[in-house]
């Protein structure tokens, strides 16, 4: 009797385990599979065609060919440090207001200072790096993007705030009210770098967050009107300082991008990108094949490093690459649905609509679906900022996972 009280006490204290439809796991004790190994997917072809993209781009800045590959490789290591930090450690530590808070106090004031001269780094007209250890013209050293993290914590934020006011979020007053007025502030200091992609990002996670989180759908039509009132005044502005004839080539630029007129100078890139995607047909060129990467497309390894992706292994690479993004957003979305808690289903939220949306644009804009508004693929696109901020996404949304009840 007393050994079979053992055997059966031993029992007792194995870990249960169950069939996920990806292998046996560990109840409540394991990370999601299918994110984890999508992650990882993305990032591996991510590095591979950053390692091809930028070598012409590296030679011609006078580098080695693996210059931009190799660092992009060190942000991708401290990256998947912060992801697998941030798989484990309890993500309810973001609930509590001075962490959540304070990440976003400090997102704002690093906004106001990337606009102090001297502080901010500016390339091709856009003010919106700070440079640690960089030389005179900006050069060498570290180059932190402040509009990356603020991506990160006004997620934070506003879920922290959506469920400690869940009882008032039916209330326009302090259901919507509150999160504009900050949504606003954040949107000005970005706005003035310029960021317009940055800023169109960022307010659709807010109002996500906002609807999700409890207020009125009736309220839509307010804030429909309120976003329409501040697009016509950006617009306006625009108008103001550069003209309507800026307009005018912008969307001819979109609708005729291989216009003679335009072709030399507003479409080049739009043009090269095209070329690019065509040229890869169904099966692609090859692993580093590509040719328009050779000085002919700009910003190759940055935002149109799709379009090489498309060039070197074709069709089958673009829908493969979208896939696995659209395999990613399914599973955040999923994730969130079987979070334990109402703070967990928004941070999942979040940080699933930041990376399908930021992916969905980009694809658009090298595919010439929409307007060049300069924004990059995530895990793909060169910059160290972005790709540690979105493993540190990816990061808190495998530890939700740990505790939602997936099947």
């Amino acid at each position: 009797m007393a050994s079979r009280s053992a055997g059966n006490t031993q029992s007792r204290r194995k870990p249960k385990l169950r069939s996920a439809g990806r292998g046996w796991r560990l109840i409540d004790s394991e990370l999601d599979g299918v994110l984890l190994g999508t992650v990882i997917a993305l990032l591996v072809i991510g590095l591979l065609m950053m390692f091809s993209a930028s070598y012409p781009a590296a030679i011609e800045d006078g580098q080695k060919g693996t210059f931009y590959a190799s660092r992009q490789m060190v942000f991708a290591a401290a990256g998947l440090v912060g992801m697998g930090i941030l798989s484990v450690v309890n993500y309810h530590i973001f609930e509590k207001l001075w962490v959540s808070g304070t990440g976003f106090a400090v997102s704002l004031l690093l906004l106001i200072a990337v606009l102090i001269p001297g502080v901010g780094k500016t390339v091709n007209g856009a003010t919106r790096w700070i440079g640690v250890g960089t030389d005179a013209n900006g050069n060498g050293g570290i180059t932190f993007q402040p509009s990356e993290l603020t991506k990160i914590t006004i997620v934070l934020f506003f879920a922290m705030l959506i469920v400690r006011n869940g009882h008032r979020m039916n209330s326009f007053l302090y259901g919507v009210v509150p999160y504009l007025a900050m949504l606003a502030v954040v949107a000005g200091l970005m706005m003035a770098e310029p960021h317009l992609s940055g800023t169109l990002i960022i307010g659709v996670l807010a109002i996500t967050l906002i609807f999700v989180g409890g207020a009125k759908p009736s309220h839509l039509g307010i804030l429909i009107l309120i976003g329409a009132v501040g697009l016509g005044l950006i617009v306006l502005y625009l108008m103001h300082s550069k003209g309507i004839g800026y307009f005018e080539t912008r969307f001819k630029s979109w609708l005729d991008p291989f216009n003679e007129e335009l072709m030399q100078d507003e479409t080049w890139q739009t043009c090269q990108s095209l070329i690019a995607i065509g040229s890869g047909g169904m099966f692609g060129l090859g692993l580093g094949a590509s040719r328009q990467k050779y000085q002919y497309l700009p910003e190759a390894q940055n935002d149109f490093v799709f379009a090489v992706l498309c060039e070197e292994f074709g069709f089958v690479g673009a829908v493969t690459v979208i896939l696995l993004f659209c395999l990613l957003i399914f599973r955040g979305f999923y994730i969130a649905a079987k979070a334990k808690d109402k703070f967990g289903m928004l941070v999942a939220v979040g940080f699933t609509m930041h990376i399908g949306l930021q992916a969905l644009l980009n694809i658009a804009v090298v595919s010439n679906a929409i307007p060049n508004t300069g924004i990059s693929l995530p895990f793909f696109s060169y910059g160290g900022t972005a790709l540690m901020m979105q493993l540190c996404e990816m990061g808190v949304l495998l530890n939700i996972s740990r505790s939602a009840k997936l099947e």
